[in-house]
């Protein structure tokens, strides 16, 4: 009779730790979740780690040059680009192709001068997408409102964007006709007979756009 009590005891116990005992579902097996598969993601992007180099041709040469990054942000949902920003900071325009000091002050003068960005004016310029097509792969083809001088226009151009945890790296080339924006120094389009002394009025800028996740 005793064996035969302890038996229903030892049965009961499994029946009742049956139900009470979690189902394994593999919740603690599954990785954690990665950064670029959140449904919504805010970028800050890194003024220190980012970089935009500028290049304006002339019938001579060109110039080369950089300038600052002072703030911006990307978004992405389900890992799309869907939005994105950056300011520059005109003031901080450098030109690194003339090695002479008295040839570099000379040009850098006069890119901060009115003839060109009026820096002291207008210390920053700043983009802003106004839409985004996803050509997949993280390619995309981005229109945004560009301003510089106070004067805003559209500007389209290719980019890719690649993210790694919380790092996303985005990269473009935009071209700008500067004379959309009142620089118009030096230009064919608005001077004639000024020879081999014009500068084209497109420029470009090699933009690098890291940040991390907010």
């Amino acid at each position: 009779m005793q064996r035969l009590v302890s038996l229903l005891f030892i049965g009961s116990s499994v029946f009742l730790l049956s139900f009470t005992t979690p189902a394994n579902n593999n919740e603690g097996n599954k990785p954690a979740r990665s950064v670029t598969a959140r449904k919504a993601a805010v970028f800050q992007v890194s003024t220190t780690d980012s970089k935009v180099n500028w290049t304006g041709k002339k019938v001579t040469g060109q110039h080369e040059g950089t300038i600052n990054i002072t703030d911006g942000k990307l978004e992405l949902d389900n890992n799309v680009l869907k939005n994105g920003n950056f300011t520059l900071d005109t003031r901080s325009i450098v030109v690194t192709d003339i090695k002479d000091a008295s040839g570099n002050a000379k040009l850098l003068g006069h890119l901060k001068s009115d003839d060109f960005f009026s820096v002291e004016k207008f210390p920053t310029a700043t983009l802003a997408t106004t839409s985004i097509s996803n050509k997949g792969n993280g390619n995309y083809e981005i229109t945004g409102n560009l301003t510089i001088k106070g004067i805003t226009n559209p500007v389209s151009f290719p980019a890719t964007v690649t993210v790694a945890g919380n790092k996303l790296t985005a990269k473009a080339k935009v071209t700008i006709d500067r004379t959309k924006y009142n620089i118009k120094y030096g230009s064919k389009s608005f001077f004639e007979g000024i020879g081999d002394k014009a500068i084209y009025d497109d420029f470009d800028l090699d933009v690098v756009l890291v940040a991390n996740l907010k």
